[in-house]
């Protein structure tokens, strides 16, 4: 007998595999090779778990039934809530799928071909589809199966859930209270390496809620000790933020500055929010603090917000990037082209970025139960890689966090995710004023130099720092 090879293409495969969570196919039938009958489906799909049909026509039309409940020839009608139909065709961007009508069982487990009502495949031990749209599922025919009845091919594969928890995290974190301390003093003692410039400017950038408020919240409620909330944040359908604001950080109340300064913006939008005029004039320090964003336009040069005389203090040094985890997969097609127009323009000025993937626990079960998942969560993962590849950003670069929403409380574990994301962006801002250094030295030596006591070395080699 030949080998079965399954006659998905990739792009239908992953489509399927779309309509489950993390699970796997094993090929249990092919009819092209074992028969259009019920009597050799039933020898090999019996008592197999949950399993998905996988019918194909001359039509172009992929579709079938899912159910978790085994086939066992029992002559009655079986009860499976978890059971739905579904349709996968080249004109659809994504599967059709169809739930059972309540109260109805979902489908005959008898010794004919698979029989789930609205549909009896291997109807008659013919290479055929019985279609009764209404009898246990409601759809319209020429959306199922393009009113094409006939088979050409029909498999059956066995469904096999994966774990959601992968077995070793794809990234390392240290969850101590040593550990939190020590990201605490390192950012603390944290000094930017050029002299003029005394804390880092850090732009937080992103779609209308995704959390760029309630980070800097959680930030600040993490060095004081106590929840804060300095930065308004909210849920809204509109952005919140409507200036253009700095924070500073103090690490305890009356303590000392750190030398970061969180810069918030107004939300981004598919039709308005934030213009990209207004963000490379934050970029370049421009903007004043408390500047009322305009939904006329961006800023003019001769505004009250606008600062003509910049210093390199007044730059933005690291732009960070924020979308809510929840939303990675429904990011419309104009929002990832707003990001990716975005990120052109930062490149083309040098500016370092990062991305900070927030609400992951309400993105993950298994990260709400317990934090310490976050790097261990498939989920969580693939959706960090989705946006890798979205957006051009390598995935070193990208941050998974929890902001404070609902907690009266610190956590360690969460102060260990927010305090490790500063770190990153206190590195990045670092390989901007090595990249300025460079570029100054030998322009501007008077000027600009090292705040380290030992005076700079001469470079015979220019260190390169990627810009993302």
């Amino acid at each position: 007998m030949a080998a079965m090879k399954s006659a998905l293409s990739k792009d239908q495969e992953k489509q399927l595999l779309s309509l489950f969570g993390r699970v796997k196919l094993h090929l249990l039938h092919k009819a092209s090779i074992h028969g259009f009958t019920a009597n050799v489906f039933h020898r090999h799909c019996d008592n197999q778990g949950p399993t998905v049909i996988v019918a194909y026509n001359a039509a172009g039309f992929i579709y079938g039934a899912y159910t978790s409940k085994d086939y066992t020839q029992g002559g009655e009608g079986v009860n499976d809530e978890k059971t739905f139909l579904y349709s996968i065709s080249a004109e659809r961007n994504k599967p059709l799928r169809v739930a059972a009508i309540i109260g109805q069982c979902a489908f005959t487990d008898g010794g004919t071909g698979p029989n789930y009502g609205a549909l009896v495949f291997l109807h008659d031990d013919k290479p055929e589809v019985q279609s009764n749209p209404g009898t246990g599922f409601n759809f319209q025919a020429a959306d199922m199966h393009g009113n094409d009845l006939t088979l050409t091919e029909f498999e059956v594969y066995r469904v096999e859930d994966l774990e959601n928890l992968l077995p070793k995290p794809w990234r390392n974190i240290k969850w101590t209270a040593e550990q939190k301390q020590q990201l605490m003093k390192a950012i603390l003692n944290y000094k930017p390496d050029i002299k003029t410039v005394h804390q880092a400017r850090v732009l937080l950038v992103g779609p209308i809620g995704a959390g760029k408020s309630s980070f800097f919240n959680s930030i600040n409620s993490a060095f004081r000790g106590n929840m804060t909330s300095q930065a308004i944040a909210g849920t809204a359908g509109e952005s919140v933020t409507t200036q253009f604001r700095t924070y500073t950080i103090k690490a305890g109340k009356g303590g000392c500055v750190v030398s970061l300064i969180l810069c918030d913006t107004m939300g981004l939008e598919e039709k308005g929010g934030l213009d990209i005029e207004d963000l490379v004039n934050i970029y370049k320090g421009h903007i004043k603090d408390r500047y009322q964003f305009s939904t006329s336009g961006p800023i003019l040069t001769d505004a009250p917000g606008y600062q003509k005389h910049v210093t390199l203090s007044d730059r933005i040094h690291c732009v960070v990037y924020v979308v809510d985890t929840c939303k990675v997969s429904i990011l419309s097609q104009k929002m990832l082209e707003k990001l990716c127009a975005i990120r052109r323009k930062t490149n083309q000025l040098g500016i370092p970025q990062l991305l900070l993937m927030t609400k992951v626990d309400e993105a993950c079960p298994l990260v709400a139960e317990d934090l310490k998942n976050v790097y261990r969560s498939f989920y969580i993962q693939k959706k960090a890689r989705e946006l890798s590849e979205a957006l051009g950003i390598p995935l070193s670069c990208i941050l998974p966090v929890k902001n404070y929403s609902e907690e009266l409380d610190l956590d360690q574990d969460t102060d260990t995710l927010l305090f490790g994301a500063v770190q990153h962006m206190l590195n990045f801002a670092d390989s901007f004023f090595e990249n300025q250094a460079e570029i100054q030295e030998g322009n501007d030596q008077m000027e600009l130099y090292r705040s380290s006591d030992i005076s700079r070395p001469d470079y015979q080699e220019h260190k390169e720092h990627q810009i993302i």
